[in-house]
């Protein structure tokens, strides 16, 4: 099994030597060419700079299959072949890589296994050793939701409020803004923030439609929560019906006992 520590030592040791190389190789050729102007070397500066090109095809084509074989994580850990995507993954990160896309992408992806197993500690560091890089745009709204729910399972309010202040200042796509949506509920019910929950509650239920079945479900529940915490009893019971209505009342409940007093054996208040 692949430690956070020796992932996270790795994935750092490759992204610096891959940088090193990058920046080494430019720089040789860069001084071929300069030199070979300056200096009147006749074209001999062409030897170097075909074998700088040729180490940098080679070492570039070993990045796209590191990258190739990494983009196969998320459907092994989605069919919850955990053993698979773990041996792809510590794959990737043994192999190296001219560019850091192949690394980025599979430390996310241990990131989402880790998540998966529900070893919420190992995902919350793996996701802080990715968001701790520059520029990785393509990957900082999808881990900082992923840490949000670590640092939710966790009981980390602190840090699930860190994450999720760092995505209320993004523009998320549809998937994304309703996955915050969720992770809002959730971190409102654990410090009793039940009237900013309800907050435009319409529209919070029509985005709840959109999501797969328990989300939504789930969703709904903690909206139902907040309204009988509330004293708007009627809407508690409709949006609890609705919640059961969606998926069992024992799978909504499953993460979250705090919403079995809306439910009685037959799923209904």
């Amino acid at each position: 099994m692949i430690t956070v520590d020796s992932a996270i030592s790795r994935f750092r040791r490759s992204v610096v030597l891959g940088a090193v190389l990058r920046f080494g190789l430019l720089g040789g050729a860069i001084l071929c060419i300069v030199g070979g102007s300056l200096l009147d070397w006749q074209g001999d500066e062409m030897i170097p700079l075909l074998i700088i090109g040729f180490v940098w095809m080679f070492l570039s084509y070993q990045s796209m299959v590191g990258t190739r074989l990494a983009s196969d994580s998320p459907s092994l850990i989605a069919a919850g072949d955990f053993e698979q995507a773990e041996t792809r993954i510590d794959r990737v990160l043994r192999s190296f890589s001219l560019f850091r896309t192949a690394k980025l992408l599979s430390i996310h992806h241990l990131a989402l296994l880790r998540h998966a197993q529900r070893r919420w500690q190992d995902s919350a560091r793996l996701c802080q050793a990715i968001l701790a890089q520059r520029n990785i745009q393509i990957l900082s709204r999808s881990t900082l939701l992923m840490m949000a729910d670590s640092m939710l399972q966790m009981n980390d309010l602190r840090g699930a409020y860190g994450a999720l202040n760092q995505l209320y200042r993004q523009r998320l796509n549809l998937g994304e803004a309703l996955a915050l949506q969720l992770l809002q509920l959730d971190y409102g019910w654990r410090i009793g923030a039940w009237e900013p929950m309800l907050a435009g509650v319409a529209v919070k239920v029509q985005m709840a439609e959109l999501m797969p079945s328990v989300n939504a479900a789930r969703s709904q529940a903690f909206l139902a929560l907040a309204a009988s915490k509330t004293g708007r009893n009627d809407l508690a019971r409709w949006l609890s019906a609705r919640a059961a209505l969606l998926a069992d009342p024992q799978e909504i409940t499953a993460d979250h006992p705090e919403l079995k007093p809306l439910f009685d054996g037959n799923g209904k208040i």
